[in-house]
């Protein structure tokens, strides 16, 4: 075998330990995916109506979950095949649906135990002891277009869901956004730039609601004031103020 091709052997040898592929996690680094099907002991494990697992994997390599209610993020290792997460943490936001809490304690517990992970054409299959979560890659959502649902209220570094039964919600388009603030409803003009987004003549009805819903419109109509930042994070969308108090919302 000659010099030259002992090079190319070992350059190619190198890329196949170093790369992307399964074991090396190229393929899913950067990306967020959702889950289309979960099983455990070879039946559907149904989940809380209205939401799905969701992974994230960071350039800086870091996993960040959710499962409908709180999130969770640890360093990621993605070597062999294996999913392993090393000290993973949870926010601890009180979720309105007991099903929610369960839910991410199970989430949890699954990717703790150093699952086995696989990319099945464009869709990542991760398989734990007695459960598989099967999730398609993600499509960020557009601002414009369709409808979005506020689920988290922030204040700071304290995150809080929506108390139960209180619905807000906001619609962009064309430059106007229709509000329905969790109590009263009305609309505002808006414009962007870069992340920051700038809110104008926004005007509401004039109708008294219960504390919760003031409570959930307080905080919407904050995060409508002004210039605030903006950030679509997959179906997520941010909006948050200087001060650090804001909305997370939900593409509908």
């Amino acid at each position: 075998m000659s010099y030259r091709v002992l090079v190319v052997v070992a350059v190619a040898l190198l890329a196949a330990a170093c790369g992307g592929g399964a074991g090396g996690g190229g393929d899913v680094v950067g990306k967020v995916f959702h889950s289309t099907s979960v099983t455990e002991q070879g039946k559907v494990r149904a989940l809380v109506e209205g939401t799905r697992v969701r992974v994230e994997f960071t350039d800086d390599g870091r996993l960040i979950a959710r499962a409908g209610c709180n999130q969770m993020q640890a360093p990621v290792s993605l070597g062999g095949g294996r999913l392993e997460v090393s000290e993973l943490s949870t926010t601890a936001m009180g979720c309105p649906n007991p099903g929610l809490h369960e839910q991410d304690e199970w989430l949890s517990n699954f990717l703790s135990a150093t699952p086995s992970w696989r990319m099945d054409g464009g869709n990542l299959v991760v398989t734990g002891t007695s459960a598989e979560i099967v999730l398609a890659q993600e499509v960020p959502a557009a601002l414009e277009g369709g409808e979005w649902t506020v689920d988290t209220l922030l204040t700071g570094d304290t995150a809080s869901s929506v108390p139960g039964g209180v619905v807000a919600t906001l619609a962009f388009q064309d430059g106007g956004v229709r509000v329905l603030a969790g109590c009263n409803s009305g609309s505002a003009r808006y414009r962007t730039e870069g992340q920051s987004i700038t809110f104008e003549q926004l005007v509401l009805t004039d109708k008294a609601c219960g504390p919760d819903e003031m409570a959930v419109e307080k905080a919407v109509t904050e995060a409508l004031r002004g210039q605030v930042t903006y950030k679509v994070d997959g179906q997520a969308l941010a909006l948050t103020g200087s001060s650090g108090t804001g909305v997370r919302l939900k593409k509908s």
